[in-house]
């Protein structure tokens, strides 16, 4: 996956897009496995590498709906908040969520503790 973002981001570049203007999104969910998206969230550090925002999608997905064992998405709301939380602490900039009120409280309440 990082091989993968850092051949398109350089594409982007090379097609004129300037770097701060391009983010990246590791593709929670598509196609990959439980193992696959837990292992992308554990990573997702090494990312920032490459030197663009980092977006993650991962509100009410299905994996946390198997790791939790909760059929309904409405129901997995804490755990797309503990992948929020988790994700901000590796770095991740932009969150796409569906329960936005409830995640900019996650997110705010992490940002104090990880920055003094």
């Amino acid at each position: 996956m990082y091989e993968f973002l850092a051949q398109r981001v350089e594409s982007a570049q090379a097609a004129g897009i300037a770097r701060e203007r391009i983010s990246i999104d590791p593709g929670i969910g598509f196609g990959k496995t439980v193992e696959h998206n837990l292992e992308l969230l554990r990573r997702l550090g090494e990312f920032r590498s490459l030197g663009c925002p980092i977006l993650i999608g991962t509100s009410r997905k299905s994996f946390i709906g198997k790791v939790l064992g909760l059929n309904e998405p409405k129901h997995r709301v804490w755990g797309t908040a503990a992948t929020m939380a988790l994700a901000l602490a590796q770095g991740a900039h932009i969150f796409r969520v569906h329960d936005v009120a409830m995640m900019t409280q996650v997110i705010r309440m992490a940002q104090a503790v990880l920055e003094p």
